[in-house]
């Protein structure tokens, strides 16, 4: 090889030395000749200086550091050191609320399951965290504070690390993930947890406390007022969202997840939980290990769903099957600068790229997504056909369906694995567990598949969206060799 590449500068030298000496052969004096003479020796040597022996001790090309950093091969993509990037993304396994695997164990536990998870993968040492942020939504305020922070300790996580809620309702983990994002694009810290946990089991969707009588005054404090259920009926009627689409998208759904379930497609970002069962007659207690999901249905078919009732209103089109399940789950990303995980070697999985949330009308709280999605994407400098996979949440059928009308999105693009109605809605933890799933998505498409997006609606109104961009800002070159003993090659290049 090093015999081929010397015989190749000769090539490109000789030529060029021969031009050099016929033209001084030309010329008519003694002295022009000597100084052309002199001129071809002055360039051949500038020329041989690029063959000299390399420490292996072999002939070959003289190796000069790329400035560049990059080589043509590869395609580079827009970074920057405080990039804000995703370098693990883990979730429980998701379990149906009071009959699932997750029914008895609390919060702390599912916490603290998947905080060291994201540790251990990544080799990050927990004191190095800024800030702990996870959403959640139906535990008590105060009380769901301090079970997040005893969950740290449960994960070796020093005192010295701290721990805070958000509650944006069903979009909570997808909040504490952009608070993150915005703490460390501000230099508060360069390493951040966010996440989101729900024990649908052990905290019921209720309402505590009575209602201010000023509510009748106030169409929009009304809606703030109605079941979910009830403003996907609302969706459903305004928009012209039938019984048979919402079931037909109900069954895609299930399918979808159990063929994702049936391919391994979860394992990447699923930590099994090991737990305990109680048995609801005697109370007796048995060890288990949950490592997969349990709501999904792949056996679900339009004559099984057509047979529910409606569960919110009489002639209603909304059901128990075409909803989305009440469920037990936590889910986090760890989350840092791009230069910080370059400086530990850790490969980037996702990198955040924008966040919207945006208000809507209460009473068809289900549209949120049609109007943050746009609103997210436009932020991130990007359209709606840029985005290769999308993960909507799926409350309800009805609101659903109508985002992806709305949007004249392909519906390939959407859910490819499934979403909630067969995964399941654990309120607090769904942003988080949909970021996760999403970027593990990303991933194993390699190239085909650059942009993402999560998107939610929310309880009184409200939409989310976030952009989040496949990482890694170089694709792999595979054609490139191994180069042993060589230090001069550019970052790129395989050594």
């Amino acid at each position: 090889d090093n015999s081929i590449a010397y015989h190749t500068v000769l090539r490109i030298i000789l030529p060029t030395l021969e031009s050099e000496i016929l033209c001084s052969l030309s010329v008519p004096t003694q002295q022009a000749q000597m100084e052309s003479t002199s001129s071809a020796q002055s360039r051949l040597s500038v020329l041989a200086k690029q063959i000299f022996p390399v420490p292996t001790g072999f002939q070959g090309l003289a190796l000069q550091g790329c400035s560049a950093g990059d080589s043509s091969s590869y395609e580079r993509r827009n970074t920057a050191d405080d990039d804000v990037v995703i370098v693990a993304a883990l979730r429980t396994p998701l379990t149906k609320a009071r009959r699932g695997g997750l029914k008895d164990t609390d919060a702390v536990d599912l916490l603290a399951t998947v905080f060291k998870a994201v540790l251990d993968r990544t080799g990050v040492e927990p004191q190095a965290i800024g800030d702990i942020v996870i959403g959640s939504v139906l535990g008590p305020s105060s009380q769901r504070a301090n079970e997040c922070r005893i969950a740290s300790f449960f994960a070796s996580i020093p005192e010295t690390v701290p721990v805070r809620t958000v509650n944006r309702q069903c979009s909570s983990g997808l909040q504490a993930i952009a608070d993150v994002a915005a703490a460390i694009r501000a230099g508060f810290y360069t390493i951040g947890l966010a996440g989101g946990v729900e024990t649908m089991s052990l905290n019921p969707m209720a309402w505590e406390g009575g209602i201010n009588p000023r509510v009748e005054s106030f169409p929009g404090a009304q809606g703030c007022m109605m079941p979910m259920g009830v403003t996907s009926e609302n969706v459903a009627a305004k928009y012209g969202i039938d019984r048979k689409s919402q079931d037909e998208f109900a069954v895609r759904s299930h399918r979808k997840a159990a063929a994702a379930k049936a391919a391994g497609k979860f394992k990447e970002e699923i930590v099994a939980v090991s737990t305990k069962v109680k048995d609801p007659k005697t109370g007796a207690e048995t060890p288990v290990i949950i490592s997969e999901d349990d709501g999904v249905r792949g056996s679900t078919t339009m004559e099984s769903l057509g047979a529910l009732k409606p569960a919110f209103k009489k002639n209603g089109t909304t059901t128990a099957g075409n909803s989305s399940q009440v469920t037990d789950g936590a889910a986090v990303a760890l989350m840092m600068t791009r230069a910080e995980a370059r400086r530990r070697g850790l490969p980037v999985l996702g990198v955040f790229r924008s966040f919207a949330a945006v208000g809507v009308d209460p009473s068809i709280m289900g549209i949120g997504p049609a109007v943050a999605i746009p609103e997210a994407v436009a932020r991130a400098g990007l359209a709606l056909d840029d985005i290769d996979v999308y993960e909507i949440n799926e409350a309800f059928a009805s609101q659903a369906s109508y985002c992806i009308a709305k949007l004249g999105l392909d519906e390939n693009k959407v859910n490819p694995n499934g979403g909630a109605i067969a995964l399941g809605h654990p309120l607090g933890a769904t942003g988080a567990r949909c970021t996760a799933t999403l970027l593990h998505e990303l991933r194993r498409r390699g190239r085909g598949a650059r942009f993402g997006v999560v998107s939610m609606c929310i309880g009184s109104g409200m939409g989310a969206a976030a952009v989040f961009e496949a990482g890694g800002e170089v694709d792999k070159f595979t054609t490139a060799h191994a180069v042993p003993g060589q230090v001069l090659l550019s970052k790129d290049a395989i050594v």
